[in-house]
């Protein structure tokens, strides 16, 4: 087991652990989480040995092998399949004692020691190596071709995932993971969730992913007010036990306050009266015996909210016959020829249509939002974007662009020159970016806090279709959950990439995928997309797949003796016609299923409308604003319930239109 017991440790002239006691079991899989800055890489330092603390133990068993990933992959023109391999460091050293030992003279003894040798290297599995290796990066998104190409070829965040390859290479029996979704995407993020369900030894992960939090760990280690507090279950359990313990903390502080009141109370009237005297001192030492109770409060909540998009296009944009790719550029910049990553796209945007767009790693989502976003020319075909369409467009590559010695009153001063700076300062205040913050270069801003100016600069522009790819890398739980709440009450229209399901849950309501080279609807949720994923691409990468017994083989192909052919026909004509129905229906629920977001969204947009009306109407209704003074307030009331009455009514034409489509689709 790991134990801590009374740690305290100090970063510069900041406490971030005193007198911390944990107990974590063989075998947990534990979340470690906290605010930014509570101290988690420092724990995780801590476990390493390279940090000690200034008081207090750390223990566990010092036979235990400890596996984490490495900050920093060398440019290698080593393999990436081998540098993968590299992470058994004990395999590693055994095939070179080998080596050695076959390149030198050969004696009894050498033969002996090889002899030994190999009997070692199949314990530690040599012989299956490559192809467990295979496996695992495959599951993370390389390609059999990538998996020989030197390390040096790949970009940063590709060369994280080889660093995380390496560590679940690493036979372990304590496994320590430090945001290790940040460079993946969503299909491999459902292949490590896997992978780590089945690991053996003990786990502890730092992760601002709450779903794949509740979908790994069985512990969560909350550093809390300089402590380290442990619940039992996943993510979504440590926010009910943490809500409930707030709340009776909360409780314990204010019946605390009021018996503190009531003794000094006491000892105020009393302390100098002859006959009270001696009850005021026993008073006076309660209080001072009286253990002082922290207001246990949450961290302060960040949130923000887009503004009111300017009104759009219906359609925004209309894609037709469109390839989407890359250009292929000659040594002077000129266009030579094109790489098509997606073809034949035909797709239009509707306004308050809310899209997540998936697709495993490569398959061109992030190319089709850079087309969508005219960053990209299509290939061949035509993109029409509607007459006012106002596109916010975040990616990583937007933080990247960010002047680093420039401070956010500047980005934002660039964007909106005429504003006055008190109404920008303000604006950026909302964004967690107070006093001297918004003044300093943001070169040593973390990940998070620049992914959050960019946030502030697309909020700042009021699109009415917002394309996101990727939004939540870096940024931290609280962070996410903002941006979650904010996209949820956006207006407008959204298309968006995202690793992170709790967000595409939450702001999204249909689902398009990339697929071979295609866009095309995609009927299910998240959870069908993760079968998806199994069945079509991640098989490949896990596990070998359970072989059928020969009776069941035999059931499934009706061959089986016993059985006559007609009898043996029979269930293959059933099953074809649940195939058939099965089709059928997918195909109408791939009809309906756009038309049914409208309405949904034309309800919605109908109720906000509603309300404003009936008090638009309310005021008519008030005999003052007919009074000469209230002139101006009477025409504008008068041309508010006009323009509301009109839009109402298109509304509601385009909804009996639309269930009017729905009733003949069911019939």
């Amino acid at each position: 087991m790991i134990r801590f017991s009374n740690v305290s440790l100090m970063r510069g002239t900041k406490p971030l652990l005193e007198d911390a006691d944990l107990t974590l079991n063989p075998g947990d899989k534990i979340g470690l989480i906290g605010a930014n800055g509570a101290g988690k890489s420092s724990l995780f330092a801590m476990l390493r040995g390279e940090l000690h603390p200034d008081q207090g133990a750390i223990d566990f068993p010092q036979r235990w092998r400890m596996a984490y990933v490495a900050q920093e992959t060398p440019a290698l023109d080593r393999p990436a399949l081998d540098y993968a391999i590299d992470g058994d460091v004990n395999l590693r050293r055994l095939e070179s004692e080998l080596a050695r030992l076959e390149a030198a003279p050969h004696t009894q003894e050498n033969g002996l020691a090889i002899g030994e040798l190999h009997g070692l290297l199949a314990d530690a599995e040599a012989y299956t190596v490559q192809s467990r290796a295979e496996q695992l990066l495959l599951g993370l998104g390389f390609s059999l071709d990538q998996m020989r190409q030197p390390v040096a070829s790949f970009s940063g965040g590709w060369r994280m995932r080889l660093n995380l390859a390496q560590a679940l290479m690493c036979p372990s029996d304590l496994l320590l993971l430090d945001e290790p979704t940040n460079h993946l995407d969503l299909d491999a993020i459902i292949w490590l969730e896997d992978w780590l369900k089945r690991y053996a030894g003990t786990l502890i992960i730092i992760s601002h992913d709450r779903d794949f939090l509740d979908e790994v760990v069985n512990v969560v280690v909350h550093i809390d007010e300089r402590k380290l507090k442990r619940y039992s279950g996943n993510y979504s359990a440590f926010e009910r036990q943490r809500a409930a313990h707030l709340v009776l903390a909360a409780a314990a502080f204010d019946k605390q306050q009021r018996t503190r009141a009531h003794l000094q109370s006491f000892v105020d009237r009393f302390k100098a009266k002859a006959t009270k005297a001696r009850q005021a001192q026993s008073r006076m030492k309660a209080l001072a015996k009286m253990e002082e109770l922290a207001p246990l409060r949450a961290a302060a909540e960040f949130s923000f909210e887009f503004r009111d998009p300017v009104s759009a296009p219906n359609p925004l944009l209309v894609m037709e016959d469109v390839d989407a790719g890359y250009p292929i550029l000659d040594e002077h910049g000129d266009r030579v020829d094109a790489k098509t990553i997606v073809k034949r796209v035909n797709f239009s945007l509707q306004i308050g249509q809310r899209i997540g767009l998936l697709g495993v790693n490569g398959a061109g989502k992030s190319t089709l939002i850079k087309t969508i976003a005219g960053e990209l020319d299509p290939v061949t075909g035509t993109a029409t974007l509607g007459k006012g369409l106002a596109i916010g467009y975040f990616a990583q590559h937007q933080v990247e662009m960010l002047r680093h010695d420039e401070s956010p009153l500047w980005h934002l001063l660039k964007i909106a020159p005429n504003v006055r700076e008190q109404e920008l300062r303000n604006f950026l205040g909302g964004f967690n970016f107070p006093g001297d913050m918004v003044t300093s270069p943001i070169a040593p801003f973390s990940g998070g806090e620049k992914a959050r100016l960019a946030l502030a600069l697309i909020v700042w522009q009021r699109p009415n279709l917002l394309l996101l790819d990727e939004p939540t890398n870096h940024l931290d739980l609280e962070t996410r959950e903002a941006l979650t709440l904010a996209l949820a009450q956006f207006e407008g229209t959204l298309v968006v990439v995202s690793h992170d399901r709790h967000l595409l849950r939450a702001t999204t309501d249909q689902f398009i995928i990339v697929a071979d080279g295609r866009l095309q609807p995609f009927d299910g949720d998240l959870d069908d997309y993760k079968e998806w994923l199994f069945q079509t691409k991640l098989g490949k990468a896990g596990e070998p797949a359970p072989q059928a017994t020969p009776a069941a083989a035999a059931k499934a192909t009706g061959t089986a003796a016993s059985a006559p052919a007609a009898a043996a026909a029979a269930p293959v004509d059933r099953k074809e016609q649940k195939k058939q129905q099965a089709e059928e229906r997918q195909r109408l629920a791939a009809l309906k299923k756009p038309i049914e977001n409208r309405i949904k969204r034309l309800e919605e947009q109908m109720a906000k409308l509603n309300a404003k009306k009936e008090a638009v109407d309310a005021r008519l209704l008030d005999p003052a604003i007919y009074e000469a003074a209230n002139k101006d307030a009477l025409k504008t009331a008068v041309a508010d319930q006009a323009f509301l009455s009109r839009d109402l009514g298109q509304l509601e034409t385009e909804w009996l239109e639309l269930q009017e489509q729905l009733e003949t689709l069911a019939a």
